[in-house]
């Protein structure tokens, strides 16, 4: 899946992926991009990050707080029902 279809799915549904972090170890996260799910940000600095097409930030909904995945470290993801709870 590239990351058009990711986002898009994202988009309309809370997931649970599983990936690699970057120090090597295994995660788990809920996450969505659904707007009726992520809290308004507020930019503390101008600092603008570059694009990177094989990063893709999401809202994790354990933390409250936007966390990214590297793409080719995406293990696999589920799409969860409504009310989901772990």
């Amino acid at each position: 899946m590239d990351k058009t279809q990711l986002k898009a799915l994202l988009q309309k549904h809370i997931l649970s992926v599983n990936f690699i972090k970057k120090d090597g170890t295994a995660r788990k996260m809920i996450c969505t991009l659904r707007e009726d799910t992520i809290k308004p940000h507020v930019k503390k600095t101008e600092r603008a990050k570059k694009p990177n097409d094989g990063v893709l930030s999401v809202w994790d909904t354990e933390k409250d707080a936007f966390r990214s995945i590297k793409l080719d470290s995406l293990i696999d993801y589920t799409v969860l029902e409504e009310g989901y709870e772990l």
